[in-house]
């Protein structure tokens, strides 16, 4: 691996974007509204992330997170991920979570799934990438 750039903890129950969206309506249009249980997910990692670690990370970056659930839910990593992700953009510690060009989110190795029931949280390790010589040749 590469550099380590940033370490943090998210001291709360890790949370998805995708589970319990709901649809509204206004006007004649309706839209995909998130959870209540994420918008205060969201607003709450905001408070503990924004201006401590800003950074606009705009390399490529390995984004490792170990993620404490309370429970022993099934759960799908590639949805914490998501929400891990935006999150991350929304408090500027990221520029953009995008894996096309400019390509940041280069991977999400070593991440994974755990449970603490007393000490539900998210572990993140941001590294830089280091490319392989095959990666090199993909535009």
């Amino acid at each position: 691996m590469g550099k380590t750039i940033l370490m943090l903890t998210i001291p709360l129950p890790p949370a998805t974007k995708k589970n319990h969206q709901q649809i509204r309506f206004s006007g004649g249009k309706s839209w995909i509204a998130q959870s209540e249980r994420y918008r205060q997910y969201e607003a709450d990692c905001l408070r503990l992330i924004t201006g401590t670690y800003r950074k606009h990370i705009a390399c490529p970056v390995n984004i490792k997170a170990v993620y404490y659930m309370p429970n022993a839910r099934r759960v799908d990593i590639s949805n914490l991920h998501s929400a891990l992700h935006d999150v991350l953009v929304k408090a500027g510690v990221l520029k953009d979570d995008s894996s096309l060009s400019p390509r940041i989110v280069a991977g999400t190795d070593g991440s994974r799934v755990c449970i603490d029931r007393q000490h539900p949280r998210t572990e993140i390790e941001i590294t830089e990438w280091e490319e392989t010589e095959n990666e090199k040749q993909i535009p």
